[in-house]
């Protein structure tokens, strides 16, 4: 057997697994960055990269030398195979257009039609992000997704979008509902990631359906996640809610009567005199001992402060 029988197999071997490796991505006019990465990359390990790179220009067959015609056959014979390989991962209306190129027309061309509507994409995506707006009705969540797939889209079409930068987008989308949900999560200097964000957003969302005021306690919870969160205490009471009742005269403080400010004085108890039938204010015993300086009166003002006058 020849040396040339026995390279075919090996030959036609590496050809089926170039072309199985190629045809894990079929060019469809949406998707020529991860097409033309992918032949590259099988070109690349058979070492036949350079005939998207390096045109085929004929040569003088009676005029060249034999290194010349040995290197032009090399070139012809591997732009053929890549011509196959490029043309077979194609869908059948490409195909039809560039059966009869050379590898490197035609990636020169497919190069210059695809990044120009690339760019025309780009340009509306990025539109459309960044302008992106709730739907009337439409969930939180359905909203963050589709912002997620411009971001995805973008990145595909080798335009990447930082994930800071992602995240203030969305965040400057969403509604006036959620203004203390954006409040609370650059308060918290939180630094969280497109996909950690619709979580905290789905939270919000949950704990916002059929409610109105708790939607903003529940926007902070979800970022928070209830630290540093203060526990109210009882409302303080109004002192005028309460009638306070004397004072003893070590200056303790006053108690309170259950007994209505109108009430009548043969039902009250003196506090003084703890004899029923008056109150302090009218106690006759109260009355003298203030008269003869056994006790002090007590002034309206710090009474007030602690709850009510004596009465």
């Amino acid at each position: 057997m020849s040396s040339a029988e026995q390279s075919a197999p090996h030959s036609n071997s590496n050809v089926t697994s170039i072309l199985s490796l190629c045809s894990k991505v079929t060019l469809d006019g949406t998707n020529y960055n991860d097409w033309i990465r992918n032949i590259k990359m099988a070109l690349r390990f058979e070492h036949k990269e350079y005939v998207l790179e390096t045109e085929l220009v004929e040569i003088d067959h009676d005029n060249a030398t034999p290194e010349e015609i040995t290197q032009y056959a090399k070139h012809t014979d591997d732009a053929t195979k890549v011509a196959c390989i490029m043309i077979a991962t194609m869908n059948p209306e490409l195909q039809r257009i560039y059966e009869d190129y050379w590898p490197y027309e035609m990636h020169k061309e497919l190069a210059e039609k695809f990044r120009k509507q690339e760019r025309i994409e780009r340009r509306e995506v990025v539109k459309a992000f960044t302008n992106a707006k709730p739907r009337d009705g439409e969930s939180i969540c359905n909203h963050v997704q589709r912002m997620q797939g411009y971001v995805e889209r973008l990145r595909k079409l080798e335009m990447p979008v930082h994930e800071d930068l992602a995240v203030d987008i969305v965040l400057n989308s969403l509604p006036s509902s959620y203004d203390q949900f954006t409040l609370a999560y650059h308060l918290n200097n939180s630094q969280a990631t497109l996909a950690e964000l619709h979580r905290m957003l789905r939270t919000a969302e949950d704990g916002m359906k059929g409610k109105s005021i708790p939607a903003a306690n529940q926007a902070v919870l979800a970022i928070a996640g209830g630290k540093g969160k203060k526990r109210k205490g009882p409302p303080k009471q109004n002192w005028r809610e309460k009638v306070h009742v004397g004072s003893s005269s070590s200056g303790s403080k006053p108690k309170t009567s259950g007994i209505p400010h109108n009430a009548n004085p043969k039902e009250a108890e003196c506090f003084y005199c703890k004899e029923r039938g008056h109150w302090k204010r009218i106690c006759p015993t109260y009355l003298q001992d203030l008269k003869d300086g056994k006790v002090k009166p007590i002034s309206a003002g710090p009474k007030r402060k602690q709850g009510g006058g004596a009465r």
